[in-house]
């Protein structure tokens, strides 16, 4: 079912994220006092309708206080949401810790029959925590992607905000002693919690405030932490099926500088020769790009349009493309390949991986023809030799 078209002037990073999110189950986690601004009940209220309206199925998972205005807060918003998600004016799901993890899903399903939206609400103070039952839920349902709520957000270690975490470095922090030391042994209740979602099959958990959330799930920065339970990166050739959203991404990294403006043409002819590289599952957004553009008549292959989203930035996701490029060029019989770039970031990227700096002469001179003098002068030019079987 094709997503219906949202209000937009122009491609921004949230009708990415509403590509990725169309059709999929998140389970957002949260307590009735994160309700308590005005300001956020707000925000949390129109990032739901968002993804409501995007068709993407939003559950949530509420701990309710006994009475007060954060109640009275839940209430209202579930209010608000039913009308966007057009469903059946019922009250929210009263869960009992009496009840089976089964009962509970099944409830959960006999609501999402009918409707996007479904809100359960988890006892305050229950012996079993918000965040466990969250967690047993999503890895029941198979949840796509779980947001726990949480004042503090994503993790900081020595004043740096960890955007971004895999599998084998939340392993990490939980050795013992290991969190005490960076600083967030009061969060290590959270960490097992998404630790045992991931192990337990769901594609990605975010640790965020309600105030971001809306940065958390439509930008490519985020405000909190994003967890996957991969650990590793898969680097495989576009389909024509990635075409439209590597292609708003290409356009992104050329409005910020990163890549050289390009043409229609330029741009298609990029895509078909474009490879992906994805932490994770295969549905996962993707964290890099780079194309394999060849040269028959030299033997050679140039490594272009390198870039990586900055959220997966340190994550080795450019070594990874670089690596298979190098693999796909000795695969292929090519004499060298080679990257151009002003980055310096590209620069010291491709030298780690033994290219050498060399004139532009030294590569097919097809690739100048009818390049931007100019841009000639200040680009960097770095050529690898390939072994020829």
């Amino acid at each position: 079912m094709r997503r219906p078209h949202l209000p937009s002037q122009s491609f921004d990073e949230r009708e990415f994220y509403l590509d990725e999110f169309h059709e999929k189950s998140l389970l957002i986690a949260l307590r009735a006092d994160d309700l308590v601004s005005e300001a956020d009940m707000h925000e949390a209220s129109e990032v739901f309708q968002i993804l409501l309206l995007n068709e993407t199925r939003v559950i949530l998972l509420i701990e309710p206080v006994n009475g007060g205005e954060p109640r009275q807060r839940v209430m209202e918003l579930y209010k608000q949401l039913a009308r966007a998600a057009k469903a059946p004016r019922a009250s929210p799901l009263a869960f009992s810790t009496d009840e089976t993890l089964n009962q509970r899903c099944i409830r959960m399903w006999e609501v999402l029959r009918d409707t996007r939206l479904c809100v359960g609400l988890w006892p305050h103070r229950a012996p079993m925590s918000l965040m466990c039952c969250a967690q047993q839920i999503a890895i029941q349902l198979r949840i796509y992607k779980l947001v726990y709520i949480d004042p503090p957000g994503g993790l900081t270690c020595d004043g740096t905000r960890l955007s971004f975490l895999n599998g084998s470095g939340l392993q990490d922090l939980l050795c013992p002693g290991r969190a005490d030391e960076k600083g967030l042994g009061d969060r290590r209740p959270v960490l097992e919690a998404i630790h045992g979602a991931l192990q337990g099959g769901v594609t990605s958990v975010s640790l965020c405030p309600l105030a971001g959330i809306g940065r958390e799930l439509f930008t490519y920065e985020g405000c909190g932490t994003m967890f996957t339970r991969g650990d590793y990166c898969q680097v495989e050739k576009l389909s024509i099926d990635d075409f439209h959203e590597v292609e708003k991404l290409l356009h992104r990294a050329e409005g910020a500088g990163y890549l050289k403006p390009r043409t229609r043409q330029e741009t298609a002819l990029l895509l078909l020769h474009g490879y992906g590289a994805r932490l994770g599952p295969a549905d996962m957004e993707p964290a890099g790009f780079c194309a394999l553009f060849p040269y028959p008549e030299d033997h050679a292959a140039e490594i272009a349009g390198l870039f990586t989203i900055s959220r997966y930035h340190g994550e080795g996701v450019g070594s990874r493309l670089v690596e298979a490029m190098v693999k796909e060029g000795e695969r292929l019989g090519l004499a060298y390949v080679f990257g151009c770039t002003t980055q310096e970031g590209a620069q010291s990227l491709f030298m780690r991986h033994g290219f050498q700096r060399v004139e532009p002469e030294a590569v097919s001179a097809k690739k100048w023809q009818g390049y931007d003098p100019e841009r000639r002068q200040i680009v960097s030019v770095y050529k690898r030799d390939l072994a020829i079987p």
